[in-house]
């Protein structure tokens, strides 16, 4: 590895670009590794094993709207869009991170702040067309749209779309294993944690993205444990958190060499 960690400051690689947030080259960069490599393979797999599940039990149940709802947040909410956000989030920066390639990043006049937030929207954009775009087509096949639950789902992924990929991406820089704990995280924690303990379905990103659903649906069949306010309090929260501590994190990343 030629980049080492060390408190910000001095030593510290010092950014000289301007205030812009958003740097093209940063974007097409992460975009090219993002959907050029074995992780576009499983970024186009989850949706269509979506689509798959979804076609069948259309053919087989010719399902209502409670079947609906039950598949969009069984599958695509609680498992497809956080393993995609893990896909996603952690391969914007991790891989560049564990061979060492970031150097090269890290050695131009770009804010760090600059790299994170780009790295960020880059993530935010794959993740919701991969789950969002996905679970409103699967709505639309199911029950096509009954109580606005297609519509519902895909704004609820969509937001969750925006906290799975600041999270994930924050575990990218934090840890050379983001994907294992992303994956633990996601099938884990939203996945069976997130949905069957009361206390800890709080604490859900899934949870929250139901409170939004929730208020988009008709009728009331989409529900979630938290309010409306408290769901979009702390996906804000949980995004600029994140997003924050990833970017003071990169700071503290040096060029190898560098006093």
């Amino acid at each position: 590895m030629s980049v080492t960690t060390a408190p910000a400051g001095r030593g510290a690689l010092q950014p000289v670009a301007g205030p812009r947030l958003y740097h093209p080259t940063v974007a097409r960069l992460t975009y090219r590794a993002l959907l050029g490599r074995r992780r576009a393979l499983l970024l186009f797999l989850l949706p269509l094993l979506l689509l798959v599940i979804v076609s069948a039990v259309r053919g087989l149940a010719h399902a209502d709207d409670s079947t609906a709802n039950d598949v969009l947040q069984g599958f695509a909410l609680s498992a497809m869009v956080p393993l995609v956000g893990v896909i996603a989030g952690t391969g914007a920066i991790g891989p560049e991170i564990d061979d060492g390639a970031i150097v090269y990043l890290l050695a131009k006049p770009i804010r760090r702040g600059t790299i994170i937030f780009t790295k960020l929207l880059v993530a935010i954009g794959v993740t919701m067309a991969f789950s969002a775009i996905p679970t409103l087509l699967a709505g639309y096949i199911l029950n096509g749209n009954g109580q606005n639950i297609a519509v519902a789902f895909t704004v609820g992924a969509a937001v969750a779309s925006v906290a799975y990929a600041a999270i994930f991406l924050l575990l990218g820089v934090l840890t050379r294993h983001a994907v294992v704990v992303g994956l633990v995280y996601a099938l884990v924690w939203e996945g069976v944690v997130g949905n069957v303990v009361p206390g800890a379905r709080t604490l859900s990103v899934q949870q929250w993205a139901l409170a939004v659903a929730q208020k988009v649906a008709h009728g009331d069949l989409v529900s979630s444990d938290v309010s409306l306010t408290t769901g979009v309090v702390l996906l804000a929260a949980v995004t600029v958190a994140a997003t924050w501590f990833a970017g003071r994190r990169l700071r503290s990343l040096k060029l190898a060499g560098e006093e």
